[in-house]
Order: C-alpha cells, then sequence, then structure tokens
C-alpha cells in the first residue's frame, strides 16, 4: 500500500499513559512505544493526520470493563494518549467505549472528511482494540498497513498470529518499522 499524504491516516489504538507509562523496566515495551514514537513523528512529518482511537470506558455500563478489569475510563489520566507520543493540537483524539475505533464513533466520517481511503494502524492489543478497528477499516473499504513494531499483544494470541490474520483476513499489508520509512521516502512502490 501506498502511504500518501492526502489519501493516508494514522490510526493510533490505545497507546495510552496507562498502557506505556509508570511500568516497570520491559525492554519489549521501551521498543514498542519507541517505535510508535518513531511512526507518530514520521506521520506529522508528512502531513499524514494522527487520530488517537483512546479507550473511554463508562464505569458499570460498559462490558469490556467485566471481561478485562477497570481501564482506560473516560476521563482519567490513564486514558490519555501516552505522553511519549508528545500528542498536539493537530492530532485528533476519538474516544471509543468498544474495542473498534469505529463503532458508535465518527471515525468514518472523519476519515472521509479528510480525504482518506487508507489507514496505518499501530497500537495496543493487536489481537483486540487493533484487529477489530482492522475489521471495520476493511468493511468499510479502507486498505491498510499495520507497522509490525508498533503492535503489541500481551491479553489475548500472540503477535505473530494477529499480524497474520491482518495480512490474510484483511488484506493489511504488514511492515517493519524499516519498511514503513522507505514506504515513507518513497522508496518502495505499492
Amino acid at each position: 500500500m501506498l502511504v500518501e499524504p492526502g489519501k493516508t491516516a494514522l490510526l493510533v489504538v490505545d497507546v495510552l499513559e496507562a498502557t506505556v507509562e509508570g511500568r516497570e523496566a520491559d525492554p519489549a515495551l521501551d521498543a514498542f512505544a519507541s517505535a510508535c514514537t518513531e511512526v507518530v513523528g514520521a506521520c506529522r512529518a508528512c502531513g499524514i493526520p494522527v487520530i488517537f482511537l483512546d479507550d473511554a470506558h463508562v464505569p458499570g455500563l460498559d462490558r469490556e470493563l467485566e471481561l478485562w478489569g477497570e481501564h482506560g475510563i473516560a476521563g482519567s489520566a490513564g486514558a490519555r494518549p501516552a505522553a511519549c507520543l508528545g500528542p498536539c493540537d493537530r492530532d485528533l483524539v476519538i474516544e471509543k467505549r468498544r474495542y473498534s475505533g469505529f463503532f458508535q464513533t465518527d471515525l468514518d466520517l472523519t476519515l472521509r472528511e479528510l480525504g482518506c481511503d487508507r489507514v496505518v494502524a499501530i497500537g495496543f492489543d493487536s489481537n483486540i482494540c487493533v484487529l477489530h478497528t482492522l475489521a471495520d477499516a476493511y468493511f468499510l473499504g479502507y486498505d491498510s498497513l499495520v507497522v509490525a513494531d508498533a503492535c503489541r499483544s500481551t491479553l489475548v494470541g500472540s503477535e505473530a498470529g494477529a499480524l497474520e490474520y491482518f495480512r490474510r483476513c484483511y488484506g493489511s499489508d504488514v511492515v517493519s518499522l524499516d519498511e514503513f520509512r522507505e514506504r515513507l521516502a518513497g522508496d518502495i512502490p505499492a
């Protein structure tokens, strides 16, 4: 997939302060956060819109909390985009109460108003929120690219399984961080 400003938006799925900030030292988590930071910065530099899709759960209502415990509570500090990503005024934040960033949000409308028919996806958890967001992107006709180094699975399934699922079921172009850099530089055709 060609990563092209004016046609592409970056979806940052649940890379929240609670996901990456204030945790014990974890080299895998640090590498994930670093890759996410680089992808966000590179997209901003190329004029690709950055859209944060952030959990904003309502205690006592959202069924997801029954399965995974309290997390991403609307209005809490832990439900904000991770500080390492340097959220800025031109970024968009779309709160979500379900796994998919499209379900009962204005993400589809926002992408269409931006003129985007392609999405780059990064985030956490690959087998849950990233997967369901990519499913809806596929069903709504968006092409997708996933930066493997900027995705992370810890809750269910394996990272390799998630990436293969994206390729096979949604036709996602799954690339490494190095390949993504090359795509932005225009060195690799679609």
